[in-house]
């Protein structure tokens, strides 16, 4: 009877046998410790390099895309908002508005354009922000349309067209009108900067644990063969535990840094940038709301009722304190340059406030030229020309926030790149010293098995 030949055992069966075996001798054993150590700190540095290149780059983000672009959402509905206010105030002029009024209704509008075909240019395929430049898009020439027919029948003196900029300034307000989508705009890039900074600041944990690891692992590896040889120092092995521990600092300091800075950009700047942002946006609603009071002629009660609340939430009930959005705005400044321009605010919105009160006392005594001089500048019903106006206080307003602004902004860039350039050296560092460190494992497990031969 022919023999049956034996079945040939698979590959990996012997491979775990002849690995098996290695490991009965002391040869075996430090190939496989070598082998294990090399992996564990190219891992480490694989892993630090691959999350912090991810944090890095969501720092970038911060800095120079989500931030501008939030600001940006915010600068649309601004000049949305400055324009209707603008237009409403050159409306109450009479007959042909100011040169400067039409300029800087042009201004705004072109510039608000501009800004949203930015924004279209930079949605990255997030359908919300479409949505919302779309409506932008649709909107904004309906708009400038019914504002171009209140102002030529105004200029001929036709009662229509105040119901004309009425009409305008309801596209504008209303829910789903231009500044509806703005603000919704605003939103989504301001949740997208929010996503930025929590990607940016994410703690490295993989890192961390493989780092401590592979240290760990090429400590008990030098602590073996202190034992088995009373040799106190391998050099190969002291060379991977130091540049091992060195990217571990690294690390650990790098990202706190960074989370710090990064947390710093955000508090004394993004922050204070949306307070501020919001602030200036209630200024304008604010000046608007004045503007169609007078523009209505009698019948504005809602506009001013408006007036009134937007002002409570800027400047907070009392119209001789400080509450609302401008306390908050002072809070957030940490330094006399931030703070300053905001406590100019807080006294012009009060002078605002009260100047406001008597131009309604004159509006509602009956005496419309005088409260139009009070709120526009000009001369009173008895012919004096009226220095003191509550544009005159608007104006200051919006300057001292403007420049609140701009010192917030250069706060957050200076805080938001020092958070960025902690990390920026670390990917590539972590990479080249785990290499070297995988290496002085090698040199070290191999000076112990030239010993063998």
């Amino acid at each position: 009877m022919a023999e049956v030949p034996a079945q040939r055992r698979r590959a990996w069966v012997e491979r775990s046998e002849q690995l098996r075996a290695a490991a009965t001798t002391e040869p075996g054993r430090l190939r496989i410790i070598g082998a294990v150590l090399a992996l564990l700190v190219v891992a480490f540095g694989a892993v630090t390099a691959w999350q912090i290149t991810d944090r890095t780059t969501a720092a970038g983000n911060v800095l120079h895309h989500s931030a501008p672009l939030s600001a940006d959402a915010a600068e649309i509905y601004r000049r949305l908002a400055d324009a209707d206010a603008t237009v409403a105030g050159g409306f109450l002029v009479g007959g042909q508005e100011p040169q400067a009024v039409s300029d800087r209704y042009d201004r705004d509008i072109a510039t608000a354009a501009k800004l949203i075909t930015e924004a279209a240019a930079n949605s990255q395929g997030s359908s919300q922000v479409r949505a919302q430049i779309a409506s932008l898009n649709q909107q904004l020439p309906q708009y400038t349309k019914l504002v171009a027919t209140a102002l030529a029948n105004n200029r001929q003196g036709l009662p229509l067209g105040g119901a004309y900029l009425r009409y305008a300034n309801e596209q504008m307000r209303k829910d789903g009108g231009l500044l509806d989508a703005s603000n919704k705009l605003y939103q989504a890039e301001t949740d997208r900067l929010g996503k930025d900074y929590g990607d940016a600041k994410a703690l490295p944990y993989a890192a961390w644990a493989l780092g401590v690891v592979a240290l760990g692992g090429l400590v008990w590896a030098q602590r073996r063969h202190y034992r088995r040889t009373n040799r106190v120092f391998n050099q190969g092995m002291l060379a991977a535990s130091g540049a091992c521990a060195v990217v571990l600092l690294w690390l650990v300091v790098g990202h706190t840094v960074a989370r710090t800075q990064l947390d710093d950009s955000y508090a004394h700047g993004a922050k204070s940038m949306q307070v501020l942002n919001s602030a200036r946006i209630a200024v304008l609603q604010a000046r608007g709301d004045e503007n169609l009071t007078l523009v209505a002629r009698g019948s504005g009660g809602s506009y001013e009722d408006t007036f009134n609340t937007g002002m409570t939430g800027l400047a907070g009930k009392d119209p001789k304190g400080v509450g609302g959005e401008l306390e908050q705005a002072l809070a957030l400044a940490d330094n006399a340059k931030g703070r300053t321009p905001v406590d100019t605010a807080i006294k012009s919105v009060q002078t605002w406030r009260a100047r406001h009160t008597v131009a309604r006392a004159s509006d509602n005594n009956g005496d419309y030229t005088t409260a139009v001089a009070q709120v526009i500048g000009g001369k009173d019903s008895k012919g004096h020309t009226v220095t003191e106006t509550t544009g005159q206080c608007f104006d200051k307003v919006d300057a001292s926030l403007e420049q609140a602004v701009a010192q917030e902004q250069h706060e957050f860039n200076q805080a938001a790149d020092s958070g960025r350039g902690a990390l920026t050296l670390l990917p590539a560092g972590a990479a080249l010293l785990a290499v070297l460190a995988a290496a002085g494992a090698a040199l070290g497990i191999g000076r112990r098995l030239s010993e063998y031969r």
